[in-house]
């Protein structure tokens, strides 16, 4: 490993030529000789094709306005002589657009500021985690302090409500005519050995969303599990991207929770779509379970119009393949969409045994989906389903409202990227942090900032 330098003297790089060693090893040479590449179109059998559907681009569209929710992170250092010290910033955004304004922009190849008018309704949320080398002051840990930002940005007031009546709203079902009374925690975030779980009676909680127990105060939020996934030594850089995808699907929550107390009958105009798949990673993967239970609750009793799109990774790279060709007989056509199966999945595109694994079984809470539209998108798409077996044998019904969430991905191509929509891309411009000059301006901001507040 290379040794970065603190002070003038130059680094310490890596020789240019222990790559030798590596190469001509034999451990690793018969290792190599082992392993399996992902395939290529041409080695993929008819056969595992046979669910191809044609889309049906002639059915009604019910949405009238659209949600999209995106987010992201930057790290920075908070101190230059100790660089390990890390505090990470996070912005997440919810737009909302009427269908007939995306209808228009749609069609271009550029967004230009006056377009930015068309928007309504644009929501920020912001939130700072200590992520190595970093505690509050009023937190004996990093763990800890982890534990209680987290908590904080759940509390904030928004709009007379907060995320935390929302999260208690989701955990304990009351959308239901009779909510769960108890949730189990998987672990004791006041003990460090594992496989201390605890019972949380819905009315033990406190107004301000705490339960007491003999170890310690718990949080509400603790449901999440991230303090598992943090070490106090080797920070909590692990958690990044689980706090991502995690507040992106809870703000998709607080907003269906929203329309329901207003006005449930405008669930039925609305599409949600949410960046990335539709799943909880890491830690959080336990939160699939209520998060598919409140879907299955809409579905029965109201609607629910929701999509997860996925802009990289394994899926998108072997729908390219399998989606393109230059002769024009790619194995996916346009106006054709393939439902994954389980066996397709680790045959194709995962390595793993379809006999004997189960994609996505603890943290997905849909079937995904490769649509090659009418006008040359390649999307990979995920859209609830109602338990975890519907990916073993795709049934079309049991892929919920997924020709009407076609129809609206397909009017919303935006030129601006591959096989990018407009919503996505224009909320990603409206929250995303750039290397330069987001994240030098935010590491002088929290320089600033600790050395203000420390009397520096």
């Amino acid at each position: 490993m290379a040794i970065r330098t603190r002070s003038p003297k130059p680094s310490e790089w890596a020789a240019k030529t222990n790559h030798t060693h590596i190469i001509n090893d034999p451990f690793v040479k018969s290792f190599l000789e082992t392993c399996d590449p992902p395939p290529d179109s041409f080695d993929e059998e008819s056969g595992d094709f046979d669910s191809i559907q044609d889309f049906d681009s002639s059915i009604p569209n019910p949405i009238r306005h659209i949600l999209v929710i995106d987010g992201g992170y930057t790290t920075v250092e908070v101190k230059k002589n100790f660089p390990s010290s890390q505090i990470a910033f996070f912005q997440f955004g919810a737009v909302m657009f009427r269908v007939k304004d995306l209808e228009a922009l749609s069609e271009k190849s550029f967004i230009f500021p006056e377009d930015m008018r068309k928007l309504h309704n644009l929501q920020r949320f912001k939130l700072a985690l200590p992520i190595r080398n970093l505690k509050t002051r009023a937190q004996e840990s990093l763990t800890n302090s982890v534990r209680k930002a987290i908590y904080d940005f759940f509390m904030q007031d928004r709009d007379s409500s907060s995320f935390m009546e929302t999260l208690k709203w989701f955990v304990f079902e009351e959308y239901r005519p009779s909510p769960l009374q108890s949730y189990t925690l998987g672990s004791d975030p006041n003990l460090e050995e594992a496989g201390s779980t605890i019972e949380l009676h819905r009315t033990d909680i406190s107004s301000k969303y705490t339960f007491s127990t003999k170890n310690g105060l718990v949080y509400l939020t603790d449901v999440f599990r991230l303090h598992e996934a943090i070490d106090d030594d080797q920070g909590a850089g692990g958690i990044l991207g689980y706090v991502t995808r995690l507040i992106e699907q809870l703000i998709l929550v607080h907003f269906i929770k929203t329309i329901m107390r207003i006005q449930p009958s405008l669930l039925s105009e609305f599409i949600f779509i949410v960046d990335g798949p539709l799943s909880f990673s890491g830690q959080t993967a336990n939160m699939h379970k209520p998060m598919r239970d409140l879907c299955n609750f809409l579905y029965q009793n109201r609607n629910l119009y929701l999509v997860g799109i996925e802009k990289s990774g394994a899926f998108v790279e072997h729908a390219q393949q399998v989606c393109q060709s230059d002769n024009n007989d790619s194995v996916i056509g346009r106006g054709k969409y393939l439902l994954l199966s389980n066996r397709y999945i680790y045959k194709y595109i995962m390595p793993g045994n379809s006999d004997r694994m189960h994609y996505g079984s603890t943290s997905y809470y849909g079937g995904k989906v490769i649509f090659h539209s009418n006008d040359g998108q390649i999307l990979v798409l995920t859209v609830p389903t109602p338990d975890k077996e519907a990916i073993l044998a795709p049934k079309l019904s049991e892929y919920h409202n997924l020709n009407a969430v076609l129809t609206n991905v397909q009017k919303l191509r935006c030129a601006m990227y591959d096989d990018a929509i407009v919503p996505v891309a224009l909320a990603n411009k409206l929250v995303s942090l750039a290397n330069h000059p987001s994240k030098v301006l935010l590491e002088k901001f929290a320089l600033s900032s600790m050395a203000s507040s420390s009397g520096a």
